[in-house]
């Protein structure tokens, strides 16, 4: 909860909106470029190929791309 008051608070002072998206949104399983849905991974696999458009995804910065996506569609939505 303090986490979550410091965010907003510092969001609040520089001018952002924060966007929440579903906790258990499937951001690491699905390919950033493509949208190929690859499936759930192991937590030791850091970096995959997609299988449609041989992309290579490091999972985090993959994952990034994929929540931006998704905050920026339910900014729209609203």
């Amino acid at each position: 909860m303090i986490k979550n008051n410091k965010l907003e608070y510092k969001a609040k002072w520089y001018g952002k909106e924060i966007i929440k998206i579903d906790r258990l949104y499937p951001s690491s399983q699905i390919c950033s470029v493509c949208g190929y849905r690859d499936g759930k991974k192991a937590l030791n696999i850091r970096e995959w190929t997609c299988p449609i458009c041989n992309t290579y995804h490091d999972r985090d910065i993959n994952a990034s791309k994929n929540i931006l996506t998704e905050g920026l569609r339910i900014k729209q939505a609203v």
